[in-house]
């Protein structure tokens, strides 16, 4: 047995592992889309064998307890690793204030083959934020707000940041760089039912100079907005960025006609009206999920405490003063003519 897997625990074997990983790993930067997972999972799974052929084989693993420990730890980390890939989920979501969660309104997903979902079982309500700025327009902490359930019906108030995700199932909602406004508007046709809905504007204040957008009305023309925002921004000075102080007059440009909204007022367009309800805001999450994650920290916690287990018993062998216990041999003695010990 030990014969067959000696092959399998070769170290040239083991730089090839490496080697295919660093590939599938240079190919996964970004999470592409178009990369599948197995340029990751298939190098990891021939380091996983060749590791588990090395505890087995290698008798200067196999017959020291925290030198074991340690690679058992580490080939644990390989196949959670590998796992991790197979289950993920990465995607985006932009969310306007006082709106629900819904599945189907998330972006550039990178998701694992035997990831099973459970999103659609996510519950919880985008409200109001606020991020500090520095001088010299240096992004600091983003306090986003989020109402979830309390299961006795009501909600329960979260804030959430960049390193304070919202944790729901097992998915970690972190907030971006990526978010702005959105005017509410609802568009009043001469022949229907009225459609209320809202325009996302670019990201702010990273497009301060460029708040615009198009949209075009069921039965009306093309209708190019911009937005004139008042924000207190102050690129000097530290500010915070406030939706619900943001103040914005929105722009309609359609053919020659140039209109200007203040909330709740209404324009006439050929086949209907259009209502600046609101201003609001969206903000922007990352979206994580991976089951691994803790498991990964225990196995680690195991592998370090055996490798330190491993070189306290080598160092302690080598210090000063710390003498190895070894048999004495019986001292033999000669006989003088009188029966003297010589």
């Amino acid at each position: 047995m030990t014969a067959l897997l000696r092959p399998l625990a070769s170290l040239r074997l083991t730089l090839a592992g490496m080697v295919l990983l660093a590939i599938g790993a240079a190919l996964s930067y970004g999470n592409p889309v178009t990369t599948p997972v197995w340029v990751l999972v298939v190098p990891m799974a021939l380091l996983a064998v060749n590791l588990l052929a090395a505890i087995i084989t290698n008798p200067r693993i196999n017959r020291r307890g925290g030198l074991l420990t340690f690679h058992l730890a580490l080939l644990g980390v390989v196949l959670l690793a590998a796992v991790g890939r197979l289950t993920h989920l990465e995607a985006h979501v932009e969310m306007v204030q006082d709106t629900a969660f819904s599945a189907t309104e998330i972006f550039d997903v990178s998701r694992g083959p035997l990831h099973l979902g459970g999103l659609d079982e996510l519950s919880f309500v985008q409200g109001p934020y606020t991020v500090d700025y520095a001088p010299g327009m240096v992004r600091g902490l983003t306090h986003s707000e989020v109402r979830i359930p309390d299961g006795r019906g009501g909600w329960e108030r979260q804030v959430v940041g960049d390193d304070r995700p919202l944790i729901l199932d097992g998915y970690r909602f972190y907030t971006s760089f990526n978010k702005g406004f959105a005017p509410i508007l609802t568009w009043l046709p001469d022949k229907g039912a009225p459609q209320t809905g809202t325009v996302h504007m670019p990201a702010y204040p990273l497009f301060e100079f460029k708040q615009d957008n198009t949209w075009a009305p069921p039965g009306g023309p093309e209708i190019k907005f911009w937005l004139r925002l008042d924000t207190g921004l102050n690129e000097k000075t530290a500010w915070v960025l406030d939706g619900q102080k943001a103040r914005g007059v929105l722009v309609l440009n359609t053919g020659d006609e140039r209109i200007e909204l203040q909330p709740g007022e209404t324009a006439a367009l050929p086949g209907g009206r259009l209502r600046y309800e609101r201003l609001s805001t969206w903000m922007g999450y990352k979206l994580f999920y991976d089951p691994t994650l803790q498991w990964m920290f225990v196995t680690s916690l195991i592998g370090v405490l055996g490798m330190s287990v491993h070189f306290w018993r080598k160092f302690a062998a080598q210090m000063p003063g710390v003498v190895a216990a070894t048999p004495v041999k019986p001292r033999k003695y000669s006989q003088g003519p009188k029966g003297e010990a010589i």
